[in-house]
């Protein structure tokens, strides 16, 4: 059962050849039994047998996820559920509503199995700094499986759910997907609304969806997107469902930039071979530039950190969450600036007090215009670069990563070493562009490697129909 995809376990559940409650036993009991190789789960749902039950009861008998189990990533709210996107500061915080894409979610019928591992606050590409310890890629166990969202990665990897729910801010889907081998769309800014997701960066976070196939990550992101007054970001387009059986023939782009990032061999041989391949298949492949593309990391870690500087600010012991008052001499603090203090030094990780302190630099007096204001221009910049690119071609294919997966604590005391690593990911982020991550092979070590697609803002559709022609092409390799 755990092989069966998103499409034949709905069709399981409609036409009763299975319960929807046989299924989600059979899923979290596979959780239970893989989660500890690799610590992909923080926790698991167990409120989600008594749902598959009012499935079976017909309480609800329709939806396109009906009877499939999801693992949400853990910083989106759920109701009755404890969220704390893996920091000691949001301990114990049961929510108190979920989150207007889960809801959507569960419209459909899909059940939530489990929580996923993560880095703090969504501030990571390795899944190392989680107040529930790292989590493993699952195919080598002394390697990262990316982040920040390593653990829905590596539980659709193991098999753990057909589909998982992630949040993408500068790569935080795509890196993971591609470390993991699987599939990771992140949507146009807007698509999805961000009503009850942990924020991190406000004009950047963005939600999406993990499986082993393009169609079932699909399916799973078409069901999220949706018009929601709670999120002033949040646009209304029109997403129609992809065609999977496209034979339309494109202009594909190859940003220059990418290919002279110091990409590994085999990441390159492969990228070659694939476009190879789409140049016999008739498809026209053009060369574009994105000449802004080396202020990316700077740009988005200006930009992105001084959005947590602000968010991260109502995180100060007194509503909810950690809530510290004895100094370690063991008496109780008087003042509330250092209750404050204390508090969110115990409360928050390295990573993250690292960029609050960058972005609160960023955005003090005397240094606002220098640094956030020259940052929010150059990402104008970015934007327009993409724009260009786009009047040459329809889709623009490239890298994720410029290697795959790295060992476990190998960036962890360089922390613009472990920047670097979002070389790729972040340009198309700053831009608000829909993106995403497909399988494309594997390197001398049997480590997955990523293709990365980028098209136009809300051409989600498009590039899906793009993505499954491309999946079908690697397939018949």
């Amino acid at each position: 059962m755990i092989d069966l995809s998103v499409e034949q376990i709905k069709e399981g559940v409609e036409k009763k050849e299975f319960s929807a409650e046989e299924v989600c036993k059979t899923f979290l009991d596979h959780c239970q039994k893989e989660n500890p190789k690799t610590n992909a789960l923080v926790r698991i749902n167990e409120q989600s047998i008594q749902r598959a039950r009012r499935i079976d009861e017909g309480k609800l008998t329709k939806g396109s996820l009906l009877g499939v189990p999801v693992i949400v990533k853990d910083n989106f709210c759920i109701k009755g559920l404890e969220t704390t996107a893996c920091s000691k500061i949001l301990r114990n915080f049961v929510s108190p509503y979920t989150a207007f894409c889960i809801d959507r979610l569960e419209q459909e019928g899909a059940i939530i199995v489990a929580q996923s591992n993560m880095d703090e606050f969504a501030m990571g590409s390795s899944n190392e700094n989680s107040a529930y310890g790292l989590c493993k890629n699952p195919i080598d166990h002394t390697r990262v499986p990316g982040g920040s969202s390593g653990g829905s990665a590596a539980a659709v990897a193991q098999k753990m759910a057909p589909l998982a729910i992630g949040s993408d801010t500068g790569g935080s889907i795509r890196q993971p997907a591609s470390f993991c081998g699987v599939t990771g769309i992140k949507p146009t800014y807007g698509a999805i609304s961000r009503f009850g997701m942990i924020a991190f960066a406000s004009s950047l976070d963005q939600a999406g969806t993990m499986a082993r196939t393009v169609k079932e990550a699909s399916i799973g992101l078409q069901a999220m997107i949706g018009k929601d007054p709670q999120d002033a970001t949040n646009v209304s387009f029109s997403f129609e469902t992809p065609d999977f059986q496209s034979n339309k023939k494109y202009r594909v782009g190859i940003i220059k930039e990418y290919f002279d990032s110091g990409l590994q061999k085999e990441t390159s041989d492969q990228l070659n071979q694939l476009i190879k391949k789409i140049e016999e298949k008739g498809w026209e492949v053009v060369e574009v530039k994105i000449p802004h593309t080396e202020y990316a990391i700077p740009v988005y870690y200006l930009v992105a950190a001084s959005e947590a500087s602000s968010n991260l600010s109502r995180y100060d012991g007194v509503r909810y969450g950690l809530r510290d008052i004895q100094r370690e001499d063991g008496q109780n603090v008087n003042e509330l600036s250092e209750f404050y203090k204390l508090t969110r030094t115990r409360g928050f990780g390295e990573e993250v007090k690292r960029r609050i302190l960058l972005g609160t630099f960023s955005l003090s007096a005397g240094y606002y215009d220098q640094y956030y204001i020259k940052a929010c221009q150059v990402r104008r910049l970015i934007a327009q670069d993409f724009q260009e690119a786009f009047k040459k071609c329809d889709h623009i294919i490239g890298p994720v990563t410029t290697h795959t997966a790295f060992k476990i604590n190998e960036k962890c005391k360089d922390p613009i070493e472990m920047y670097k690593n979002d070389l790729l990911t972040v340009p198309s982020s700053l831009a608000g562009l829909p993106c995403m991550s497909l399988p494309l092979g594997h390197d001398d070590s049997n480590l997955p490697i990523g293709l990365q697609i980028i098209s136009p803002a809300f051409e989600d559709s498009k590039m899906i129909e793009f993505a499954a022609s491309v999946e079908k092409l690697l397939e018949d390799q």
